[in-house]
């Protein structure tokens, strides 16, 4: 494995990275919001992979899958070399089961200029099924929805009122049936409910990279598959909490 480089001034990122189940292959965690997955850029040992390293004292912790920085929720870390390709390829193959958590406005909903929306209860507007094509090119922060056969595809159900920051918005239960890079914020940002605190989508805005004070109120709030070892059914839940800033 190609070593990480070593980086010597870096903020520290004051959340924790709870163990929520670990045995002898697999350990999983609630990551925080602003932790990133995996060392990149800025970010070395201010990430959930190397301070399960550093904790477990055992340098072959590899993620199974990641999450975005600003993203909180479940992910899985290999700590069996032997392991990892099983338990990779159930994220790779897409056999897990994934839902998130976020705060948005309660606005109706605005006609994205591509793709298609489709409610599952009509004439209720939700739930939904957004599908669209998405991508995202190197270099280049935000990943943008062009014409073209669907490669992104997300089911959005609408939740109660919560005060956020102030505000009254809803809570959004959002179910990927892929997994495009920032696919939630995306689809979000393009039905006109961008998710609170979204410095990306639908625009850039530019904060401090030590301003810990508004987390993208997104969460993976749980992660299901059959264990590639065991067969055993797994189930993990996030208790990341969302709209603190109210």
């Amino acid at each position: 494995m190609k070593p990480h480089r070593w980086v010597t001034d870096e903020p520290v990122i004051p959340f924790e990275c709870n163990v929520i189940y670990e045995d002898a292959g697999i350990i999983v965690v609630d990551k925080p919001h602003f932790l990133a997955t995996t060392p990149r850029g800025m970010w070395y040992r201010q990430t959930a992979l190397i301070r399960l390293r550093e904790r477990y004292g055992e340098p072959d912790i590899t993620p199974a899958h990641r999450l975005d920085r600003l993203t909180a929720g479940v992910v899985v870390f290999v700590r069996d070399p032997a392991l990892r390709r099983a338990y990779q390829m159930l994220f790779q193959e897409r056999r897990t089961r994934k839902v998130y958590e976020c705060l948005a406005p309660c606005a109706p909903v605005v006609r994205p200029e591509t793709g298609t929306v489709a409610p599952l209860a009509p004439p209720r507007p939700f739930p939904l099924v957004r599908r669209s094509h998405i991508v995202k090119d190197r270099g280049r922060l935000q990943a943008y929805e062009i014409p073209g056969a669907v490669n992104a595809e997300t089911v959005i159900e609408r939740g109660g009122l919560v005060r956020s920051a102030g505000e009254q918005v809803c809570r959004y239960t959002l179910r990927p049936r892929t997994g495009k890079t920032h696919q939630l914020r995306v689809h979000m940002a393009s039905l006109g409910l961008p998710i609170v605190g979204d410095d990306l989508y639908p625009n850039i805005e530019t904060r401090a990279y030590d301003d810990f004070s508004r987390p993208l109120e997104l969460v993976a709030r749980s992660l299901e598959f059959d264990d590639p070892v065991t067969g055993e059914p797994r189930r993990f839940v996030s208790r990341v909490p969302l709209g603190l800033n109210g």
